[in-house]
């Protein structure tokens, strides 16, 4: 009998650089998952069209599109709950999960953040303005961060991290581009852990 494999939605707003990675980790490692949704509040960007050239679904959803927040929430979470979405992963998606759609998969998602939290968290933090207050800070080592997504900005448990040590002459774009390579090895990983801790 063939085992279940854990369905997976991820939830992008760019290039999907990170989706690509986990895509093909999931393609390459015996890992127990699917992608089977890809959500963007973008119609068209490479996340998408990635989704749409490996048969994968996809949802542009916004709150343009509703009356109301809570309504948007709602038809996303019906969406997730139609695809049967068991985990979802965060991958460069520049909008905050409504928190409904946070406690109806409580646990359950994952969001990948471009440094070592606790520090450099939070509202604003997020692309190249993360890699400049690392710098600015003048700090020795940056990374990459993968946590549960709870109600609050880069609050929720951390599942993993990996450090990438700071270069004197670094600038903000070299940084991230060395932690961006850090994060493709890095999500593989952490969703690895997390189906093992699923499956106890």
């Amino acid at each position: 009998m063939a085992h279940h494999k854990t369905r997976l939605a991820v939830f992008c707003s760019g290039n999907g650089s990170n989706f690509r990675s986990i895509y093909q980790a999931i393609a390459e490692k015996p890992l127990n998952a699917e992608i089977v949704l890809c959500l963007s509040n973008r119609s068209a960007c490479g996340a998408m069209e990635f989704a749409q050239e490996n048969g994968i679904a996809t949802l542009h959803i916004t709150e343009k599109q509703f009356a109301s927040f809570d309504e948007f929430a709602a038809a996303m979470i019906h969406a997730l709950r139609e695809h049967r979405i068991e985990n979802i992963l965060l991958a460069g998606y520049m909008r905050k999960v409504p928190e409904a759609v946070v406690r109806a998969f409580p646990d359950k998602i994952l969001n990948i953040h471009p440094a070592l939290l606790p520090k450099f968290g939070g509202e604003g933090m997020y692309g190249i303005h993360v890699h400049a207050a690392v710098l600015q800070a003048g700090e020795k080592e940056s990374g990459a961060t993968v946590h549960f997504v709870n109600e609050e900005y880069d609050k929720g448990r951390i599942l993993l991290q990996h450090r990438v040590p700071v270069l004197p002459d670094d600038t903000s774009e070299s940084l991230a581009e060395r932690v961006l390579e850090c994060e493709h090895r890095l999500y593989a990983e952490a969703l690895e852990k997390l189906l093992q801790e699923e499956q106890q």
